[in-house]
């Protein structure tokens, strides 16, 4: 059951990433791009929470853990270099 479920989870998280990474590309503006880059670091985690899961290893989890911490501060750095860009 682990392993059907599991592989519908790589499938979704499969199609968001090629979502995401269209409008990474398509994006008109920089605000866009960086929504997609911040979604793809989510998906990322789903990604290695799913292994996680699947493996039955809880290394994984810390793993993601620290993946959605660097995700975070990369967020709030590149908001911030975009309000002083806009301030400009």
């Amino acid at each position: 059951m682990i392993e059907i479920a599991s592989d519908i989870s790589f499938a979704l998280l499969g199609v968001g990433v090629a979502l995401t990474l269209w409008r990474l590309v398509r994006g008109p503006h920089l605000a866009d791009r960086v929504l997609a880059l911040d979604m793809l670091t989510m998906l990322g985690i789903g990604v290695i929470a799913t292994f996680a899961v699947r493996t039955a290893t809880s290394l994984y989890i810390d793993i993601a853990i620290t993946l959605a911490l660097l995700g975070f501060v990369a967020t709030a750095a590149f908001a911030r270099f975009l309000l002083e860009r806009r301030a400009e």
